[in-house]
């Protein structure tokens, strides 16, 4: 009988937690697709009524997922760092930067997947760490014009190979780096600089991973540097 309650019980908080992360993806995409636009975010609208955003976070303090399911646990990751950065940046607003916030990385904490865990920990130990895709990193946006835009809608776990597939081609096609022919030179976000290991495994060179997704490739002879990082806020 025992057992019988147990078994009950767990299939009921099963249901529960996959409604919860049903709503939190439903939820998380209707609020991007009204504050996001051309990968710019509304700060400013956000900061006057937060009621939106902090019942996406109270929603994403519930859920409770296992790194075995592995898309629906890399999209609600995802998800939950991009809408925490905002939620970091509209308790600061006005800002001109993440950066200009003490320790807004690797210091302030959020409630989330039942973890009390900062934007770091998120994208080094639950995401890097544990998939090896350097996808990622086109993905994660952390509030700033030098990453990646921020699209205005949410990862999804049936969508997200695609997803990770698309922005990915989208920022080694565009700003994320730069071609010089004269010069026989590339250059390119330090985001390649500062996770080389990320963009280099399986002996796979930086233009290697950049030619797989580019459009017009890379020939290897050419000189890879980086251009810095524009910190500035990705606000409209």
């Amino acid at each position: 009988m025992k057992r019988h309650l147990y078994l009950i019980t767990f299939l009921f908080s099963l249901a529960i937690s996959a409604q919860d992360l049903d709503t939190f993806f439903s939820k998380t995409n209707t609020f991007l697709g009204t504050h996001v636009k051309n990968g710019k975010v509304d700060y400013k609208t956000i900061h006057k009524d937060q009621s939106d955003l902090d019942e996406i976070l109270k929603i994403a303090e519930k859920i409770s997922i296992k790194a075995s399911d592995g898309n629906s646990y890399q999209a609600f990751w995802i998800n939950a760092y991009n809408v925490s950065v905002i939620k970091g940046i509209v308790d600061n607003y006005p800002t001109n930067s993440p950066l200009d916030n003490t320790a807004f990385f690797d210091k302030t904490t959020y409630n989330l997947g039942g973890k009390s865990i900062t934007l770091n920990d998120v994208e080094h130990k639950l995401l890097r760490a544990k998939f090896k895709d350097a996808r990622f990193h086109f993905v994660l946006v952390c509030g700033a014009i030098g990453c990646p835009p921020l699209i205005n809608e949410a990862y999804m776990p049936n969508t997200l190979d695609e997803q990770l597939e698309t922005q990915t081609k989208k920022a080694l096609n565009g700003s994320f780096l730069r071609v010089n022919e004269k010069k026989k030179k590339v250059e390119v976000s330090e985001i390649m600089k500062w996770y080389e290991d990320d963009f280099t495994m399986n002996g796979m060179t930086k233009i290697d991973f950049i030619n797989k997704y580019r459009t017009e490739q890379i020939p290897d002879n050419y000189k890879l540097s980086y251009f810095s990082y524009n910190w500035t806020l990705n606000k409209q």
